[in-house]
């Protein structure tokens, strides 16, 4: 698909993050109403792990020579499946993204070459207010798979300490330093998330990999029951820009769901975001996941805010 007429292309370096980023926090506006990208996350897009911005990344130009479009396709894991992102200025750039989206379409065709494969399975993401980014999906071939929900409630009033929890039941922080526990950790997340559609297992090792010194230890939790493992929880900071604690994974064992662990774990995390002064508590909720009811975070006081379309298509190899 060629652009219009004017419009030019380039490839991303770190110099650019400061355009890029103006491009992003417009996306993010027109999408979900705030600004959700940082600096910091642009320049680890650029340098994340099977990721070469000289190949796998455009920026769109206006006819003025203003970034005004952003495509990068990210599979940091180096397996499963390929999320290909076209971030447009709504007020500028909305006639790039369609050309630029075929451009991450035959990438990924050769990337799936790349690493000896016959195809590749890439997924788009689509906000509710993104009608043309939708209608360019379905054009292109792609099929609606499922849809997430954002989730969030108040924190103004929480009691300083959590209710307790049911009998038998203890939580405590993860022990950051102690490298028994958290593969305790790890383990009850591989087991619990096993029985998920998209569940992508990862080697305790590489799991390990992805957390540094700045992690929020004190905002990840552990549940035991009769002093042996049922459930964790862990948290990120996706949500700091918004002044909201955020819970990136909620994971109970089978045997112990719906038996209060989860809301104990909730629970628990709330009063912490609390504690450090954070407005709300927010998290995803994947409608095809078996294992997160809507009920259970509804009776934690979380509604529904904001959902999301997840879009997904096959791409041959190249070649």
């Amino acid at each position: 698909m060629t652009l219009p007429a004017g419009w030019t292309t380039r490839r991303p370096t770190l110099d650019d993050v400061p355009v890029i980023l103006a491009v992003v926090h417009a996306a993010d506006t027109f999408a979900i109403g705030y600004p959700d990208f940082s600096a910091e996350d642009v320049a680890e897009c650029l340098t994340a792990p099977n990721f070469d911005p000289a190949v796998d990344s455009w920026l769109g130009l206006d006819p003025d020579g203003a970034v005004v479009a952003w495509a990068t396709v990210d599979n940091r894991t180096g397996k499963g499946r390929e999320f290909v992102e076209v971030y447009v200025d709504p007020d500028r750039g909305s006639a790039l993204r369609a050309p630029l989206l075929d451009r991450q379409l035959a990438r990924v065709g050769e990337r799936a070459a790349e690493r000896g494969l016959p195809s590749l399975t890439v997924r788009c993401a689509a906000y509710e207010p993104e009608e043309q980014w939708r209608k360019i999906l379905l054009d292109a071939g792609f099929g609606l798979v499922k849809r997430y929900v954002r989730m969030s409630r108040p924190l103004a009033g929480l009691p300083a300490a959590p209710p307790a929890p049911p009998t038998g039941v203890t939580v405590r922080p993860v022990r950051a330093g102690d490298e028994a526990d958290l593969r305790t950790f790890h383990r009850v997340y591989d087991i619990a998330f096993r029985d998920t559609l998209d569940y992508e297992p990862q080697d305790y090792a590489a799991w390990r990999a992805r957390f540094g010194a700045d992690t929020a230890w004190d905002e990840w939790w552990v549940a035991e029951v009769d002093g042996e493992p049922a459930g964790v929880l862990q948290s990120s900071g996706q949500g700091l820009d918004q002044n909201e604690g955020w819970v990136k994974n909620l994971a109970v064992l089978p045997e112990w769901r719906r038996r209060g662990v989860g809301a104990a774990l909730l629970a628990y995390a709330f009063a912490g975001y609390a504690a450090k002064g954070r407005a709300s508590a927010g998290l995803g909720v994947d409608l095809t996941n078996p294992t997160a009811p809507l009920s259970l975070y509804r009776s934690v006081g979380l509604r529904e805010v904001r959902a999301v379309d997840m879009y997904e298509l096959v791409i041959k190899a190249a070649g």
